[in-house]
């Protein structure tokens, strides 16, 4: 196989696993908001449950938790699965798992908030939702901006777990052509496309991190 025709391969492995990386974030942040007030309520029976949940999703294998949200549905409810489940299930492992992660992130930014904010902003005649998107919110999210970057460069990488379930993303089809062609250069190739991804993630963030910096 020539080089052009290996790079063209991986490349539709990577189509598949930008799927997962794409939509995981565009669930997963916003869920993490949700889930951090849900941690955070004054009703105890909600922020104990909450806390126990993360203790899970953050305690188990992402592995571990692919493989029951592929095969739950079949073994609990008795449900036969077609083959659009599989990247479902993906998608809803993913989110979930990195929902947690971002809501203890979010909390973590949230707490580090002088409370003499609040009380200036209360001083000013604003509401406790003004307080939140027009003062905190925005302190918050420089906060968390690092933490948060960290979590999407391991996302990139977490998405050659897609192949417990067996999802063809970019690893996976590297390792099959690595293989059958009995050769490791695939490998070194999908090496690159994910050091390139992570390096242009990695860029972004940190522009949107200057872009915080009137927040001090």
């Amino acid at each position: 196989m020539s080089y052009t025709s290996l790079i063209l391969k991986i490349l539709d492995g990577a189509g598949a696993s930008f799927i997962i990386f794409f939509t995981t974030l565009l669930f997963s942040l916003p869920l993490g908001i949700l889930i951090m007030f849900a941690r955070m309520s004054k009703v105890k029976p909600l922020s104990a449950v909450t806390r126990f949940i993360i203790s899970i999703l953050r305690g188990t294998p992402l592995m571990l938790q692919l493989i029951v949200w592929f095969f739950g549905p079949y073994y609990i409810f008795g449900l036969k699965l077609n083959y659009s489940w599989r990247i479902v299930s993906i998608i809803l492992g993913f989110s979930i798992n990195y929902a947690a992660y971002f809501a203890e992130i979010y909390r973590s930014g949230l707490i580090s908030i002088p409370i003499s904010q609040y009380e200036a902003a209360t001083v000013l005649g604003y509401t406790k939702s003004q307080t939140f998107i027009k003062i905190i919110f925005p302190q918050m999210v420089k906060r968390v901006l690092p933490a948060v970057t960290n979590e999407i460069i391991t996302l990139i990488k977490d998405t050659s777990l897609a192949f417990v379930v067996a999802y063809a993303e970019m690893f996976t089809i590297a390792k099959q052509v690595a293989a059958k062609e009995t050769t490791i250069v695939p490998l070194f190739i999908a090496g690159l496309f994910y050091y390139i991804f992570n390096y242009i993630v990695a860029f972004a963030m940190e522009r949107i991190e200057k872009a915080f910096d009137y927040y001090r």
